[in-house]
């Protein structure tokens, strides 16, 4: 019987046979019969009882060829080790080398200033958002905002656990939790205290309050989604992890954007009060109505940039928060713009302008070229701080009774401009959008009728050909 026909065969032993020569091969085949050439011997003695699938031989066989290294021979019988038919999915990463006959190959060494890659089952989502804002290129106050909504909705229910049995259940209950509660509290906080400070204090100086359940809005939980799905796309391509489970769930849908910008008649209340109480207020809310610029490109504004001749006003520059402190950077869209204004705006910056001059005079100072065009020192060397900015102008609201945000006046500009015939372009570049209008139109949609309809209502337009 031939070596080839493995088909029938179901192991193979070396036995003994007596009396005869010291050593023959012989198969089992399927029927369990022990034959030789079709010769089935009188006597036979097995070396030694085998499992099945197993290869054996003798001690007194002559060994093969050495072509093997030592370590790849099994020490008892001096055979070659066999690959397991274990799938190496199956079996965890430490393992898979071992179960596949070979010896594991250990991480290689660090280099100097790298951390060694933690093994696949004990690295937690913890671990990996304090390692990728290490290495993602965000601005600084994009990553501050980032490690502040991961240090409050993600890190206290799924930090701990390692960060490959993060299921997708696991991520849409978070979602589900921030939809009733941000601080998710499922009903229990109901009547504790939410304090403002730390520390022993009095709740009503420094206004504590009751908790009330507030739910995320969908935007706010779209941010959550995305922010550790960037982290997770690192650990893939780190090898921490083999998936991202973030790619399985769906963020909520996003709400269509309504913007609520103030009347005319209640812009015109604003500037008035604004105006009676502080002159140079009332010229900084006058440039946010009429510009459309961002806050913290209106305190970032310097004299340098303002060309009162041509009546051009140039943003290149922004003021944020970020570290604790105040920081100047570029826009948001990292690209400088240049706004044009009116007449009335120019011969209220010269006087705003003559007034800083004399302010700083009156203290032996000098008004530099490059200083801020509002500011609360006399030489304008510092700018107006964004958050104190939105805090007044609540405040001023509030008197007057009107609902709305700083952001609200930036809607205004650009509404009155839509419903004055502007074209979207246009509107777009003096807003700062990209996308060559998309944004502009996505939010400002419910706006264009009305310009429509005033463009129809023109006199040029009503005339009929002759």
């Amino acid at each position: 019987m031939s070596r080839r026909s493995a088909g029938l065969l179901k192991r193979v032993s070396q036995v003994r046979i007596l009396p005869g020569p010291p050593l023959l091969t012989w198969y089992f085949t399927r029927n369990r019969s022990l034959c030789r050439c079709g010769v089935v011997p009188p006597v036979v003695r097995t070396v030694d009882r085998l499992h099945r699938g197993e290869i054996s031989r003798s001690p007194e066989a002559t060994p093969r060829g050495d072509r093997d290294p030592p370590e790849r021979r099994a020490p008892r019988t001096g055979l070659r080790r066999r690959r397991s038919a274990v799938p190496p999915s199956a079996v965890p990463r430490r393992d898979r080398a071992h179960a596949c006959g070979r010896r594991a190959r250990p991480y290689p060494a660090p280099r100097p200033g790298r951390r060694a890659p933690p093994a696949e089952d004990d690295a937690t989502l913890n671990q990996l958002l304090d390692r990728w804002p290490e290495v993602a290129e965000l601005e600084a106050t994009t990553r501050e905002d980032y490690v502040k909504r991961l240090d409050k909705h993600v890190r206290p229910a799924l930090g701990d656990l390692p960060a490959g049995r993060v299921d997708p259940e696991m991520v849409e209950t978070l979602y589900a939790q921030l939809r009733r509660c941000r601080d998710r509290c499922d009903g229990r906080r109901q009547r504790t205290i939410e304090h403002r400070v730390e520390g022993p204090h009095d709740c009503a100086e420094k206004r504590c309050r009751g908790h009330v359940c507030r739910g995320l809005a969908a935007a706010s939980i779209r941010k959550i989604h995305y922010t550790p799905g960037a982290a997770y796309e690192r650990g893939v391509r780190w090898r921490w992890l083999a998936v991202n489970p973030t790619k399985q769930n769906e963020p909520p849908s996003p709400t269509p954007a309504n913007p609520e910008p103030p009347t005319a008649a209640d812009a015109a209340r604003i500037l008035d009060k604004a105006w009676s109480s502080d002159p140079e207020w009332g010229l900084f809310l006058w440039k946010a109505m009429t510009t459309g610029a961002r806050r913290g490109e209106l305190c970032g504004v310097r004299w340098r940039h303002l060309d009162l001749v041509r009546r051009i006003l140039t943003i290149e520059r922004n003021v944020v928060h970020a570290g604790g402190g105040i920081h100047e950077k570029d826009t948001k869209t990292h690209q400088k713009r240049r706004i044009a204004i009116d007449a009335a705006t120019v011969d209220l910056l010269r006087a705003h302008l003559t007034t800083c001059a004399e302010r700083a005079s009156a203290l032996g100072l000098e008004l530099p070229h490059d200083a801020f065009v509002f500011s609360l020192s006399a030489d304008g060397s510092a700018p107006l701080v964004p958050h104190s900015v939105s805090q007044r102008y609540t405040r001023l609201l509030t008197r007057l009774k009107v609902d709305g945000k700083f952001h609200g006046l930036r809607h205004y500009s650009a509404t009155e401009l839509i419903a004055a015939g502007v074209d979207l372009r246009t509107v777009a570049g003096r807003l700062g959008h990209g996308g060559g209008g998309a944004t502009t139109l996505k939010v400002y949609a419910a706006w264009l009728s009305e310009g429509d309809r005033r463009r129809v209502r023109c006199p040029h337009r009503s005339r009929r050909p002759v």
